[in-house]
């Protein structure tokens, strides 16, 4: 059985300022990333994703797979697929929608990467709300597109925030793209701090009901080759 990873400096800049940046290294130690045998095929999973059509209706571009799970003391669950919803207060561009996305594939949702980077937010979450008992969680996998003639939009709402109480966005792979940097800002637009998600296992920690988060939009290195931003967002909400 894998120990429960030391969150505890996470915690702390959580607390503190409302986010917090992770390198690679640091995830990778907490997720002990070393030992997770189906990264490999968890990663080359963002290849089978759907095109988002609810976006494709406002002329945008992106891939994704959806999947809900519950988490509490005795373990992490997947429920039933459902639709994703969110307010038109959070998501001007597609709020009040029943949202309905492809799952994630049962043998992602299941292998050890998943339940890894779940079972990781849980204990560094529920460190900060000792008092939720249960979460709602959901999973979104995300690839952005970038063309030669079109760039990609990682967060087309804009600078936002998610309607939940916290949200991991995880790297899991850039392929020759440019930009797509974070920020974080405060309710007042000021801009707290940013960061570049460059390498696999970079992250990006958030409380939704502090701050505000945004991706610039990200350019093709090589205008000729494929270039896409594949990013896992996790988001916990007490249930």
């Amino acid at each position: 059985m894998t120990p429960s990873p030391d969150t505890s400096a996470l915690h702390d800049r959580l607390q503190r300022d409302g986010f917090a940046f992770a390198t690679a290294d640091v995830m990778r130690r907490l997720l002990d990333a070393p030992t997770l045998d189906d990264w490999p095929a968890f990663a080359a999973s963002w290849n089978e994703l759907a095109p988002d059509s609810y976006l494709a209706a406002s002329g945008r571009h992106r891939r994704r797979r959806h999947a809900t799970f519950s988490a509490d003391a005795d373990g992490i669950r997947r429920e039933a697929h459902q639709a994703h919803f969110q307010s038109l207060r959070y998501n001007p561009l597609q709020g009040d929608i029943q949202r309905w996305f492809e799952p994630v594939e049962p043998a992602i949702a299941a292998g050890a990467s998943l339940r890894r980077i779940l079972g990781f937010c849980r204990d560094c979450f529920g460190a900060l709300a000792p008092a939720t008992r249960r979460w709602h969680v959901e999973v979104h996998q995300f690839r952005i597109e970038a063309r030669a003639d079109e760039a990609g939009e990682p967060t087309p709402e804009g600078v936002h925030r998610d309607g939940v109480d916290y949200v991991l966005v995880l790297l899991i792979e850039r392929a020759n793209i440019e930009r797509g940097t974070t920020t974080i800002h405060a309710p007042d637009g000021r801009e707290l701090g940013s960061f570049t998600l460059a390498h696999a296992f970079d992250a990006a920690l958030v409380d939704d009901h502090r701050v505000f988060h945004g991706v610039t939009p990200v350019t093709p290195l090589d205008p000729r080759q494929p270039s896409h931003r594949d990013v896992l967002v996790v988001t916990f909400r007490a249930a």
